[in-house]
């Protein structure tokens, strides 16, 4: 089991660097003075030559990003803030948790709503049960998150006054936003569920269990679903991922003081050290969640753990054939 942990760390090690290179390329190409965006149109171009001579951007590209990983690598330092002036590791330590709780409920209710209607839908294929399943998913996954959250915002906050429309400050607003990312992804869980619990409960064991009279709820959530949950975690842990990255337009739409927000006001105010911060920030946190999802792998399906366990070691023919042998003798 070690050694599977470990052989998953190494893989995170390529996506790190991908993503640190790609995102700190994008932001090179980009056009921009950020010199120009800290002095202002005021400032002489002595001024801004010395400016850009102190923050390494005269530097070459190569130069610049060893410089950036450096820092990160050896002193966990993203730089500092063109806009606030603080340092941009604080700045993420301080919103990352913002992000992560709502995501964390939004993927409550998804498996909460997704995983049971999937089941349900599943074992009563062609019902109006799963008819009406159907039609709910192919609705929740044409509907974009923004629309969803504002007509939440309209019918919730604005009309019946229940919960407040913007803001993070207490279990009240966490509401809304968890809904919005909640319901959307809970369609995609439902379809998994589906297509994964219609290819195993045809599997002739399954019906061995059914023959020898064992009970269809034991059947459908102990012999059933276990061999379905591979796939599931797997959509579960990209809707995490995905749910990350997405945090910006939700974040957007109900003034959550969380990573996604804090990256669009980045973006407004060309301050690249927090762009780059959060993308890479999001990026480790994606990594690390399909990391705990491979290892969910090895608890659900013996035959993963199996593959690299030390102790269990096969025989080869040549062995078997003298153990035989000396059996015989």
């Amino acid at each position: 089991m070690t050694r599977y942990i470990l052989k998953r760390i190494l893989y995170m090690i390529p996506v790190f660097l991908g993503v640190t290179l790609l995102i700190f390329s994008l932001l090179y190409i980009t056009p921009g003075d950020p010199a120009l965006t800290i002095l202002g149109n005021q400032a002489t171009d002595e001024q801004l030559n010395d400016l850009r001579e102190e923050m390494g951007l005269n530097d070459s590209f190569l130069v610049r990003y060893k410089n950036y990983m450096v820092d990160f690598l050896v002193h966990q330092d993203l730089g500092v803030s063109y806009y606030t002036g603080e340092a941009v590791f604080k700045t993420l330590i301080e919103r990352f948790p913002t992000t992560m709780l709502y995501n964390l409920l939004a993927v409550t209710i998804m498996t909460l709503i997704g995983v049971p209607m999937g089941i349900i839908s599943a074992v009563r294929q062609y019902s109006w049960v799963d008819t009406l399943s159907r039609g709910i998913t192919i609705l929740g996954v044409s509907i974009p998150s923004f629309w969803l959250g504002i007509m939440l915002i309209l019918q919730f906050s604005i009309k019946l006054k229940w919960f407040p429309s913007s803001g993070f400050y207490g279990p009240m607003y966490w509401v809304l936003p968890s809904l919005t990312l909640g319901i959307i992804s809970a369609s995609v869980i439902t379809r998994t569920t589906r297509s994964c619990m219609l290819e195993v409960i045809r599997q002739d064991y399954i019906r061995t269990a059914r023959a020898k009279g064992q009970v269809e709820r034991v059947v459908v959530l102990k012999h059933a679903l276990r061999n379905a949950l591979i796939p599931i975690l797997t959509v579960l842990g990209n809707t995490i991922s995905f749910n990350m990255g997405g945090a910006v337009i939700c974040e957007s739409v109900f003034s959550i003081p969380g990573v996604g927000k804090m990256m669009v006001d980045a973006i407004k105010n060309r301050d690249f050290p927090l762009v780059q911060g959060g993308v890479l920030f999001i990026a480790i946190a994606a990594s690390v969640i399909n990391l705990v999802v491979d290892i969910l792998y090895a608890y659900v399906d013996p035959r993963i753990k199996s593959m690299y366990s030390r102790n269990k070691k096969k025989k080869s023919p040549k062995t078997a054939v003298q153990i035989k042998g000396g059996s015989n003798a």
